[in-house]
């Protein structure tokens, strides 16, 4: 595979060290009057750096809440110190995916990873959100694509923000849970919300813009900002139809030899049942259903890693 192309540059951080709030790189306005918890957060994965280039935006908007509050939080920020441009895969994680670690009884172990440390210290903050947005990138020349847990009140707040075009609602298909699967916010009981948007390939341009217009979106819905005070700072100034799709099953490698059939970069949608789609060794991967989309292709799997998912088209 040839070396990958980073167009983004990565912004100073350390100014943003101390917030107030007690965990650094948390940063909370509280406007004093009762309302929702709204945050936006970023790099939970040390090396996509779209989400700190959105903030970093954001934070020089001096957006304040007129009800509630409102958090910036950059996540995995000591993976983040280690990011270079020339190896920009290598500084995902320090000691474990910070985003495959959201249990209760991960949380509460005996674990020391640098990810379980800051994980806990963020604990508290993420406690009290109500409407969450964590920025992250992928590996493919992917559309963009918003995930979400398959809850009805996830689906709801996906469709106010109306941003991207392509919404995947549904499991992970790897051990552990993501942020947006953590008690609070996947509890049926409670109105909290979380949803996690993957911006485009990992450092190209257009990856950076669709952050900085999923973020501002996503103020709209939250009433953070208004859709007029929004309207100046997108890129893409339209809305797009939007396509709510059901992940329904995942693709784990199984050998060393996994290859797509064709260069598929994601949300590409297959008319018939059992259309080849990837070679794993001797077998061969096969759409389950028809009209089935393909959601995040992983060209850089081994044997036991997630290759992809398959969904299928709500509305």
């Amino acid at each position: 595979m040839a070396a990958p192309v980073v167009e983004l540059e990565a912004p100073d951080l350390r100014k943003y060290r101390d917030g107030g709030t007690g965990v650094d790189y948390v940063h909370t306005w509280d406007s004093g009057e009762p309302g929702r918890h709204v945050m936006i957060t970023a790099l939970t994965h040390g090396n996509e750096i779209c989400g700190a280039i959105a903030l970093d935006y954001l934070f020089d908007l001096n957006l304040r809440p007129k009800t509630g509050k409102l958090s910036f939080g950059f996540v995995n920020i000591q993976a983040f110190e280690r990011f270079d441009p020339t190896d920009p895969y290598a500084s995902r994680f320090v000691d474990e995916d910070f985003n495959r670690m959201w249990t209760e009884e991960h949380l509460d172990s005996d674990g020391m990873t640098a990810e379980l440390v800051r994980g806990r210290e963020l604990r508290s903050v993420f406690d009290d959100v109500d409407d969450l947005l964590d920025i992250h990138s992928m590996t493919s020349f992917s559309p963009p694509l918003m995930l979400i847990n398959n809850l009805d009140k996830h689906i709801a707040m996906s469709r106010r923000t109306g941003y991207p075009a392509d919404v995947a609602a549904g499991p992970v298909y790897a051990p552990g849970k993501r942020i947006i699967e953590y008690t609070p916010f996947d509890d049926t009981e409670t109105d909290k919300t979380a949803m996690l948007v993957e911006c485009g390939e990992h450092w190209a341009k257009a990856t950076g813009e669709v952050a900085r217009d999923t973020a501002l979106h996503f103020l709209v819905a939250t009433g953070i900002m208004t859709a007029d005070e929004a309207a100046e700072h997108f890129h893409r100034k339209d809305k797009p139809t939007q396509r709510v799709m059901e992940v329904t099953h995942g693709v784990t490698a199984i050998s060393n030899d996994f290859r797509f059939v064709e260069s598929f970069v994601g949300c590409e949608q297959f008319e018939k049942a059992g259309t080849p789609v990837a070679e794993d060794g001797d077998a061969t991967v096969v759409t389950p259903y028809a009209n089935c989309v393909l959601i995040m292709p992983n060209h850089r799997s081994k044997g036991g890693q997630r290759a992809a998912r398959f969904a299928r088209i709500l509305d």
